[in-house]
């Protein structure tokens, strides 16, 4: 989620909040109002006022978050490299042809593709598929990731 989306959603529970305190404010104002026998000048009123400011406080500052998250751009910047910028650097002269073959296809899938459907593609078997891709590992193109019973292969930068 943007921090515009959460700056907003933050100042629309600061609102929410403000309405439901004064609301609870005048009621106990009211309550305070019936029950109190010595007027203007019963503890209660301080009670109340004290309350208030502090609820109110809290708003603020949730206003105040609110505020800075919507106004505020993140710094933190997500570079994406682009599948042509990989294969510009990949120098794949050394390799045997079932080895291209899997770079070619880890670049077509965006750079990670399951082991699993690299056999099906290649229509290699477990074995033959694991020594291909442990001397990629070797060479340093590839790197296997698991997830759960199945392992990612990752194209190198």
């Amino acid at each position: 989620m943007e921090n515009k989306h959460v700056g907003m959603l933050v100042i629309g529970i600061a609102v929410m909040v403000a309405v439901i305190v004064m609301i609870f404010n005048f009621a106990l104002q009211d309550i305070v109002g019936e029950t109190c026998s010595m007027g203007k000048t019963c503890s209660m009123y301080k009670t109340i006022s004290v309350q208030t400011g502090i609820s109110l406080s809290i708003v603020g500052i949730l206003l105040v978050t609110g505020i800075v998250l919507l106004f505020v751009k993140p710094k933190e910047k997500i570079v994406i490299k682009t599948i042509k910028e990989k294969k510009k650097k990949l120098n794949l002269d050394g390799l045997e042809k079932n080895e291209r073959e899997i770079i070619n296809l880890l670049q077509k899938e965006n750079g990670a593709i399951f082991q699993s459907t690299l056999m099906e593609k290649l229509g290699i078997g477990k074995v033959g598929i694991t020594r291909l891709l442990d001397k990629l590992e070797a060479k340093q193109f590839i790197e296997r990731k698991r997830r759960g019973m199945n392992n990612i292969v990752v194209l190198k930068n």
